[in-house]
């Protein structure tokens, strides 16, 4: 764990944690917009207006596009053309679009292949529930399309709070029945809430890319450079002696996405190593896959401030150093 001195409310590092804290971009009315023209006009018109958002955020979102640079120039092993960082705002776009045909079901709209798919079957199968730990990294909502070929699989949210309230509202505006259940995190009956769900042999997501706050972190080596990962999400797997499997549903261009399943841990076997050390084994190869997803899919990744600030200095270069060409599969 990361000890973590006290910070001035505007230091580099505390402005690198609270990314919950920041303002949406954009605003209701836009948002309104984008959803009648989503709901309305069909997904072939609304991607061409989404060109003219993803141009408007790429032009006026400064501090964004200074740290898709910075996380490009690792990602690709190379300087990042205007271009490349374009393709990366649209296909976060692109994402945010098709969120709103997805909480309705409209999953014909869309080619998804899957990877791992038989994981989620036998997990199913086995009715205890498990924990989906994925990324800002494509898309999660994307793998609400799994449920269509089995009914049984069905997934809860837990994320912060403010990130929680910023779509919600939205997509229920959208479709108030098929959205689905958010449990915000920070307060203490969300653990329970987390633990009723598994019980009831659901799958638990959360996104456990984002450090915040003065909550306990783990420095790794992702792209070459240490970065803060949260313990909290994996923490509770074990506390709760649960299975976490990696998720993400990598957007490909087009309609096409690629969601894939991999196992990080199964804390329901016994660790004899001891919990904690098995929860940063298991931080580690999370951080892993998330490098080799953002290596052969750079595009994909959507957090747009700098994800490294407030980490402490890497010790040398680790896997995460080495360099290759993005494969250019996506969008």
């Amino acid at each position: 764990m990361v000890d973590r001195p006290a910070e001035a409310p505007d230091s580099p590092r505390a402005r690198a944690t609270h990314w919950a804290a920041e303002p949406e971009r954009g605003n209701a009315t836009m948002l309104a917009m984008m959803i009648f023209v989503a709901v309305r006009m069909g997904r072939p018109l609304a991607r061409g207006v989404l060109y003219l958002i993803a141009v408007y955020f790429f032009m006026f979102a400064g501090g964004a596009r200074r740290s898709t640079r910075e996380y490009l120039r690792r990602a690709l092993g190379r300087e990042p053309a205007g271009r490349d960082r374009f393709r990366q705002v649209f296909a976060f776009s692109s994402t945010i679009l098709d969120r709103f045909y997805l909480v309705q079901g409209r999953y014909e709209l869309f080619e998804i292949s899957t990877e791992g798919e038989d994981l989620m079957r036998d997990l199913l199968a086995r009715g205890k529930g498990a924990f989906l730990l994925g990324a800002h990294l494509g898309s999660f909502e994307i793998t609400s399309a799994l449920g269509r070929r089995h009914p049984g699989l069905r997934v809860a949210m837990a994320m912060y709070e403010p990130e929680a309230n910023r779509v919600t509202a939205a997509f229920r505006a959208v479709s108030p029945t098929e959205a689905p259940e958010i449990i915000p995190l920070g307060h203490i009956a969300a653990m329970l809430r987390v633990r009723d769900c598994l019980d009831e042999g659901r799958f638990v997501g959360i996104l456990a890319d984002r450090s915040i706050g003065d909550a306990p972190a783990q420095a790794v080596n992702f792209l070459g450079h240490q970065a803060l990962f949260p313990l909290g999400p994996m923490r509770a797997a074990a506390a709760l002696r649960r299975p976490v499997i990696f998720m993400t549903g990598l957007y490909r261009g087009g309609n096409r996405y690629h969601v894939v399943f991999r196992q990080l841990a199964d804390f329901s076997q016994p660790t004899p190593a001891g919990r904690e050390a098995a929860v940063r084994a298991a931080i580690e190869r999370y951080v892993a896959l998330l490098e080799e997803f953002c290596r052969s899919h750079p595009y994909n990744w959507f957090n747009f401030y700098d994800f490294w600030h407030g980490a402490p200095p890497a010790a040398g270069a680790g896997s995460g150093a080495r360099t290759k060409a993005a494969s250019g599969a996506d969008a």
